[in-house]
């Protein structure tokens, strides 16, 4: 695994410690390299909307450990999709000033069969454990959210279709229909309305990165939509399907949901329709970026509301 390992698999004398500092230099960078081998970021935002839709779904109080579960589930089998995402796009990341450092790039991860069991083991771990503590349609999704990012987007779509992030996108939705599944398998209208939520998210999200660094899709060869389309019509299509999204983001309101969310989902999304339209009048990469950022803050401020509505007038 290791580019740094022997053939004995130690540690050669140069990476030994000779000193407790440098321990933690070492230890601090190999976390740091798995973290990025499994794009655990994304995983913990994955992680977070699944134990949100958790919260917002009416019934029982799920147990202690069926919450730990649902989130170690979700946040392995999503490092699973990642690190399988780094495994196959390796010539195309070695090609990205953004993605170049990636472990398997720099050699400080090997790709072989050893990556590949490990990349199956995450998986079996995540979708095995949701099916043995939580319920088979938690299991389902979990394993579908990890099979869109993975196959249907890395492996089929990515270098084909400039679709490729709108189906293959689905895959956060998953997330939340497997939280919400743990409370009640029969899935209600507010847990399908917050996964079109991230199914229409997603799009809005990418694309305006892909606007941003359309020179490096374009190198690479990727039909990222705004190297199809250019990057102010491309500018166009986000602004609509946010007004879209946002519009899907405030429904819940009318089917159980309260004030709290109400001004989460209305102030989160008029950031994001903002800043998309200052990107429509400027689709520069800086006025993309922060397109990009505000997308985040959309997201999160959604949740964070969700959440709050629940707990304090749920």
């Amino acid at each position: 695994m290791l580019n740094s390992l022997g053939a004995n698999g130690m540690s050669p004398p140069e990476t030994e410690p000779s000193s407790r500092g440098q321990t933690r230099v070492t230890l601090s960078e190999l976390c740091s390299q798995v973290s990025n081998v499994l794009k655990l970021r994304i995983g913990v935002v994955m992680m977070l909307t699944a134990l949100v839709g958790m919260v917002i779904t009416p019934g029982r109080q799920p147990s202690a450990l069926e919450i730990l579960v649902l989130a170690f589930a979700i946040l392995v089998s999503a490092g699973s999709a990642g690190a399988f995402n780094q495994y196959f796009e390796v010539e195309l990341d070695r090609k990205v000033p953004r993605t170049c450092n990636r472990p398997f790039v720099t050699g400080y991860f090997h790709r072989g069969p050893m990556w590949m069991a490990i990349i199956l083991l995450l998986l079996v771990a995540g979708v095995g454990s949701a099916a043995l503590v939580l319920n088979a349609p938690s299991a389902t999704y979990i394993f579908l959210g990890a099979f869109f990012y993975a196959i249907v987007y890395t492996v089929w779509l990515k270098q084909r279709s400039w679709t490729n992030i709108v189906i293959g996108g689905a895959s956060g939705s998953f997330a939340v229909l497997a939280g919400a599944a743990v409370v009640d398998p029969n899935l209600g209208p507010v847990p399908i309305m917050l996964a079109l939520v991230l199914f229409f998210w997603t799009p809005s999200h990418f694309w305006s990165l892909a606007i941003a660094k359309n020179k490096d899709y374009t190198r690479t060869g990727v039909p990222m939509l705004p190297v199809i389309i250019g990057n102010r019509r491309c500018a166009e299509v986000v602004l609509i399907n946010t007004l879209m999204l946002v519009a899907i983001a405030i429904l819940p309101f009318f089917y159980g949901m309260n004030w709290i969310y109400l001004v989460a989902a209305a102030g989160g999304g008029g950031y994001f329709i903002y800043h998309n339209w200052l990107m429509l009048k400027d689709p520069s990469p800086r006025v993309a970026m922060k397109s990009f950022f505000a997308s985040l803050v959309q997201l999160v401020t959604l949740l964070v509301g969700a959440v709050l509505d629940v707990w304090i007038l749920g």
